[in-house]
């Protein structure tokens, strides 16, 4: 009994206690609670409202998409709206490696070889190019495909290959125009010639479309839109009907006397404008296979040459210039050979006594040597980089030479005298043309342009208009009877023209290689045109001026003044024809 009683008396005391409610603990738990609920309303508004950039970044990665729209290429056109030079559509053929293989990879060959064959790829190359690319998501397998070659892809339905718009510069006059217009790269920015010179102006701006797509590839919004600004369009000052002329006569020149290359410009003296600008060997823009450097290398501004007796009518003007000699001067030439220090000047003919005209006309390297001994260094040199030899022409393409013109402190007479036949610098056959654009023009010098010139760009008189004028009628009998460049006469027009035939320098003197050349000008009474030819390497006996670069110069000439309806200023066709056939049995160089 008792000890039932001290077991009951046990069990009340194990009894819980009822519950009791602690402040602190609770205000612990709550401050709890709240400093959580803080923290994260703290990092929710410093996510969405401080540094939101990182997540709308990763956002927009999965969902936004830039569509670019590339714009046109800007038309290059001719003086006469002529297209040279156009933007054509085309396509680009993409593949995303991912997408392949994702969908099963490269399972049915034969529609990838066939991708291939149309592409013009190796097709084992194709197949091992994906496979090393497996984990990117875009590559282009070709660029600028043509619209036929495009269906043809497309109608493959290969998952992960896809079509990309992009257009390609096509050129209409192929090579007859390659070296002044120039070429563009497979991202259509400019190469070469006036295509990289203006490559700022001709390129656009393309457009772009932002969109936002959901996981299916389907557009869900509309985010922005840039309209493409096309490119602007050029117009060269050139005549494409006067380059295909040209071309043509060059291209026949390196032909016939199997020469290295062979160079035309020809300029409109009264705006300064180039109507034609042409070289061969040339290429075809539209092949890529063709762009070779020896190509496509405008001679007509990068080679420097020395201008040979081309440049004796500027000794003939610095003479009258300075007061030296007049039209009316006798000069005595000797028997052909004189010395001057330790050196021999010859000339090809014997002269005798002449006056300047004759000097000019008989090319006599011992008169004009006479002139330049009798002038100090500095008239000389003056007078040939007032009439722009030595300088930038004007034309702004790269890739212009400079030529190069001595400075030195002390002369030989001997190198006075070689200075005056056109040895000792070396201009480019543009600089060349716009000395004598400057005669031309009455000795206004003005730069040239490539560009078609809405208003004549002012020039400078250089030299007095009366010595220039007595200057063209001395050139004008050069291509007459007993002249060295008869060959140079162009029926039914008054044509002022000097040959010049310069030996090739080579390391430590001269080499065994010529360039012929030709300068001159017409109508002679009232200078319209001024042309430039130059024959480089010819082979065989003939290498003179006059029998080579002539003959090209009296062609385009003619028909240049054809075509462009200059009226003639000379005899009767069938006159000058008869003289024509007469004087070429006596040309000369």
């Amino acid at each position: 009994m008792n000890l039932f009683k001290r077991s009951a008396k046990q069990n009340q005391r194990r009894q819980k206690a009822p519950p009791a409610f602690i402040p602190w603990r609770f205000g612990v738990i709550c401050g709890c609670v709240v400093l959580a609920l803080l923290a994260l309303i703290g990092r929710a508004a410093y996510i969405q409202v401080l540094e939101p950039g990182k997540l709308i970044q990763e956002g927009d990665m999965r969902s936004l998409r830039v569509k670019a729209m590339p714009s046109a290429r800007g038309i290059i056109s001719d003086r006469n709206d002529e297209q040279l030079a156009v933007s054509v559509p085309v396509q680009a053929v993409w593949a995303d490696p991912v997408q392949i293989y994702k969908n099963g990879g490269i399972v049915q060959r034969e529609r990838w070889y066939a991708l291939a064959d149309v592409l013009g790829i190796d097709r084992d190359g194709l197949l091992e190019r994906l496979e090393k690319n497996k984990k990117r998501r875009f590559i282009y397998l070709q660029r600028q495909v043509s619209p036929a070659m495009a269906t043809y892809v497309s109608r493959l339905k290969l998952p992960g290959v896809g079509l990309k718009d992009e257009s390609r510069r096509f050129y209409p006059s192929g090579e007859v125009s390659a070296h002044l217009i120039g070429v563009t790269g497979i991202d259509s920015h400019g190469l070469e010639g006036v295509e990289r010179t203006y490559d700022g102006w001709l390129t656009g701006e393309p457009g772009r479309r932002t969109v936002r797509k959901d996981r299916y590839g389907r557009v869900v919004e509309n985010i922005s839109l840039k309209k493409r600004e096309p490119g602007q369009p050029l117009s060269l000052s050139i005549d494409q009907r006067l380059q295909a002329v040209a071309y043509r006569a060059v291209k026949q020149a390196v032909a016939d006397y199997q020469a290295t290359s062979a160079t035309v410009i020809m300029a409109d003296v009264r705006t300064g404008e180039i109507l034609a600008m042409v070289n061969a060997p040339s290429y075809n823009p539209n092949n890529r296979e063709q762009l070779q450097s020896f190509r496509m290398r405008n001679r007509s501004i990068t080679d420097a040459m020395e201008p040979g007796s081309t440049i004796k009518p500027f000794i003939v003007l610095a003479a009258m210039e300075n007061g030296v000699a007049d039209e009316n001067t006798i000069i005595d030439t000797g028997n052909g050979l004189m010395q001057v220090g330790g050196s021999r000047v010859r000339d090809v003919s014997r002269v005798g006594k002449a006056d300047l005209t004759k000097i000019l006309q008989k090319s006599s390297n011992i008169g004009v040597s006479k002139l330049s001994l009798a002038m100090p260094i500095d008239a000389v040199l003056g007078m040939y980089s007032s009439v722009g030899l030595g300088d930038a022409s004007g034309i702004n393409l790269i890739g212009e030479a400079q030529g190069f013109f001595p400075d030195r402190r002390r002369w030989s007479d001997f190198e006075r005298a070689t200075l005056s036949f056109g040895y000792g610098i070396s201009v480019t056959p543009i600089q060349l043309v716009r000395a004598y654009a400057t005669l031309g023009a009455m000795g206004v010098n003005r730069p040239l342009s490539i560009l078609k010139t809405e208003d004549v760009v002012p020039g400078r008189q250089v030299v007095s208009a009366d010595n220039t004028r007595k200057l063209l009628n001395m050139m004008e009998t050069v291509t007459h009877k007993g002249g060295s460049a008869v060959r140079a006469a162009v029926p039914g027009y008054r044509v002022g023209a000097k040959t010049g035939t310069a030996v090739k320098a080579a390391a430590g003197g001269y080499s065994d290689e010529y360039i012929a050349m030709t300068a001159g000008l017409a109508p002679i009474s009232d200078p319209r045109l001024a042309m430039v030819v130059v024959v480089n390497e010819p082979q065989g006996d003939k290498y003179y001026g006059g029998a080579i670069a002539a003959p090209i110069f009296s062609e385009v000439m003619e028909s240049a003044l054809q075509i462009l309806n200059i009226p003639p200023d000379a005899g009767t066709r069938e006159e000058l024809n008869i003289v024509n056939r007469r004087d070429k049995a006596d040309a000369g160089t």
